[in-house]
């Protein structure tokens, strides 16, 4: 199979609830294991403070890329995902709240989508470090499809990062 018949796309996974770091690393192997997808890089894992719902544990957050043959489609991809989520025993009670795994679709190549269950590139992406500090390790020259360079989004954002852990 030629590159020009794949697809990269991109995953965030966060985690809050259980042992977080083999959460990360069941879904990690989940994504891995589905037909016409294979995880080519994956970030280091960071410690993450609660965005919008700060009366929870910190995340485990981590960016994979995977690279996606040219019949997966990124609603199959994001469909995939919600069925590994609820196999790790995800149950959606809350919005922002504590979860064992979270497995959100960030990019799909160059693709811009705008439909009821999914929106590419994720449409709050550019405003978390969580996403784009693990983002940057593994695709630094990283390009959006709107053309800005993730450098240039990332130092849009008031962030620290120390230790592995990041505050936003």
């Amino acid at each position: 199979m030629s590159n020009s018949e794949t697809v990269v796309a991109y995953i965030c996974l966060g985690s809050n609830m259980g042992d977080t770091d083999v959460n990360l690393a069941n879904a990690v192997k989940a994504i891995d294991s589905l037909e016409g997808v294979s995880v080519t890089k994956c970030s280091s894992i960071f410690r993450t403070e609660p965005q919008e719902k700060k009366d929870q544990s910190w995340f485990v957050n981590q960016v994979v890329s995977v690279s996606c043959s040219e019949y997966v489609t990124a609603h199959g991809l994001l469909n995939s995902l919600l069925n590994i989520e609820n196999t790790l025993g995800r149950i959606r009670e809350e919005r922002f709240g504590p979860r064992v795994i979270d497995l959100d679709v960030l990019l799909f190549g160059n693709e811009v989508i705008e439909s009821e269950d999914l929106i590419v590139p994720h449409p709050r992406m550019t405003e978390r470090a969580f996403v784009l500090v693990p983002l940057q390790e593994i695709a630094p020259q990283l390009h959006f499809p709107d053309g800005r360079g993730l450098a240039e989004v990332l130092g849009n954002l008031e962030y620290k990062v120390d230790a592995g852990q990041i505050w936003q």
